[in-house]
C-alpha cells in the first residue's frame, strides 16, 4: 500500500465568496492543510475559508500575483504543494490510485487536466482543455515567476521542455469557470491586466509576457492589437532561441479566422504544423483555411486529420470539437461539396453522436434528406408532355 502524500492547498484570493466554498470542497478529502493568502476581501470570502480550517493571511496588494503565491508556498508544510484559484473545482476521485504519482521520485510536477468553460453557460461541449503542473514538491526551489500569469520556475528555468522531462500526468481533471461571459463581464480586468503586463514587459523581455497581451486584446476583440502583440512574442521566443509556443500560433491562426483574412494565413500555417504536426487545433484552422478557399478536397484530407488526432495530448491547448464533432461536421460540408451526399450523411451523423445537441449538423441532415425525398418524387413522376417533362427537369436543376 503506497503511502498518502502530505499535500498544502496554497491560494490566493479576494472578494471570491461567490466560488470559494465550492473550491475548497472539492479537497478537503485530499489536502492537509488549506493556507489562503487573502489579499484585501471585503465580503465573506475570509469567513467561509475559516468554516474550512484553513489557515488564513491577510496582506496588502502590491499587483504582483507571483509574490502573493509565493508568501503562501513558504507557509506549507506539506511534501507537495497544491495550488488553484477560487473559480476552480477539483474533480472528486478515489485518492488511493494517486498516490504512486506522488510518490515517484523522478516527478518534480503534476500535470492535471485544466478544463476551461466558455460561453454563456456550462457545456460539456464548450471547453478549452490543456495539461497544466497543478501540484509541485514543497522542496524549496520551486516559484512563481511574473506579476500576472505567474508561471512556475525550477531553479531560475522556466523552459517548458526541461520541465516537462520533470512532470508526470496525474488522471485527474480540474475545471475552471472564470472564462464564462458573465464572470468576465463582472470582474472587466482586461485594462488592468494589460496595464501590469505592459509594465511587466518594460522590465523583462520573456516572451509569454506579449503573448499574455494579446490574449487580452483578443478577448476585448481588438484584433489588431492582439495580432501585434502575438508577433511579438513570436520574435522575442526566436530571439530568446526558443521554439515559440504552440498556444501562440493558435492564438495567431484563430485570429486570421475570425477576422476572415485567411488568404494572410498561407502557407504560414503549414510551417507552424511543421513544428507541431501533432496538434489538432492547428490541422482545423489548415483546414478551414482551405475550406474557405474552396479547396475542398484538401480541406476534406485535413479534417480527416483532426479526426484521427482527437482530443486527448494534454501538452496542447485544445478546443473540444476540433478533434471531434467539429471535424467531422465540416467533413459532411467538404463532401457535399465534392457531390458525395450519402458520405456527408453519415458524417453529420457522426457528428451528432459526439455531440447530441449540434444543431448545425441536424440541420444538414433535414435539409440533405427532404432534398433527395423530393428528387424520389420527381423521379418517379409518369411520363409526361414535352412541356411538362421540361419543367419538371427544371425543377430538378434548381433543387440541385
Amino acid at each position: 500500500m503506497e503511502n498518502k502524500p502530505s499535500i498544502s492547498l496554497c491560494m490566493i484570493v479576494k472578494n471570491e465568496e461567490k466560488f470559494i466554498a465550492q473550491c475548497l470542497s472539492s479537497v478537503e478529502e485530499l489536502v492537509d492543510e488549506m493556507i489562503i493568502v487573502d489579499t484585501g476581501s471585503t465580503d465573506n470570502t475570509i469567513q467561509i475559508c475559516k468554516q474550512f480550517n484553513a489557515k488564513v493571511l491577510e496582506i496588502p496588494w502590491e499587483n504582483n500575483f507571483s509574490a502573493a503565491r509565493n508568501y503562501g508556498i513558504q507557509q506549507a508544510q506539506g511534501n507537495w504543494i497544491l495550488w488553484l484559484d477560487a473559480d476552480e473545482e477539483l474533480e472528486q476521485k478515489e485518492l488511493a490510485p494517486l498516490y504512486p504519482f506522488f510518490n515517484n521520485p523522478k516527478y518534480k510536477l503534476l500535470n492535471v487536466q485544466l478544463i476551461n468553460y466558455y460561453g454563456d453557460h456550462v457545456d460539456e461541449n464548450q471547453t478549452i482543455s490543456i495539461g497544466q503542473p497543478r501540484f509541485f514538491r514543497n522542496e524549496g526551489h520551486i516559484k512563481f515567476n511574473n506579476a500576472i500569469h505567474e508561471a512556475l520556475e525550477i531553479n531560475g528555468v522556466r523552459d517548458y521542455a526541461e520541465q516537462l522531462k520533470l512532470t508526470g500526468e496525474l488522471p485527474i481533471k480540474l475545471f475552471h469557470y472564470g472564462y464564462l461571459d458573465e464572470i468576465i463581464e463582472s470582474r472587466n480586468k482586461h485594462e488592468r491586466n494589460i496595464e501590469l503586463l505592459k509594465k511587466e514587459l518594460e522590465e523583462d523581455s520573456n516572451p509569454w509576457t506579449p503573448y499574455h497581451i494579446a490574449v487580452e486584446y483578443y478577448r476585448m476583440k481588438d484584433y489588431e492589437k492582439a495580432m501585434q502583440y502575438v508577433n511579438d512574442s513570436i520574435l522575442l521566443f526566436l530571439v530568446s532561441q526558443q521554439l515559440p509556443h504552440s498556444m501562440v500560433y493558435k492564438l495567431k491562426y484563430s485570429i486570421f479566422i475570425t477576422i476572415g483574412a485567411t488568404d494572410k494565413a498561407w502557407p504560414g500555417i503549414n510551417k507552424a504544423i511543421q513544428m507541431y504536426p501533432d496538434y489538432v487545433d492547428l490541422h482545423f484552422y489548415k483546414a478551414m483555411i482551405l475550406y474557405s478557399s474552396t479547396e475542398f478536397k484538401d480541406a476534406l484530407a485535413s479534417f480527416k486529420q483532426c479526426i484521427k488526432l482527437g482530443e486527448n495530448n494534454r501538452k496542447y491547448l485544445i478546443t473540444k470539437g476540433l478533434g471531434s464533432f467539429q471535424a467531422w461536421y465540416y467533413k459532411g460540408r467538404c463532401l457535399e461539396q465534392l457531390g458525395e451526399v450519402d458520405e456527408a450523411i453519415q458524417a453529420y451523423h457522426e457528428a451528432l453522436t459526439l455531440h447530441p445537441g449540434y444543431t448545425s449538423a441536424q440541420e444538414r441532415i433535414t435539409a440533405l434528406e427532404q432534398k433527395q425525398d423530393s428528387q424520389e418524387v420527381h423521379d418517379t413522376v409518369p411520363s409526361a408532355l414535352p412541356y411538362e417533362k421540361e419543367q419538371t427537369e427544371t425543377s430538378q436543376q434548381q433543387m440541385n
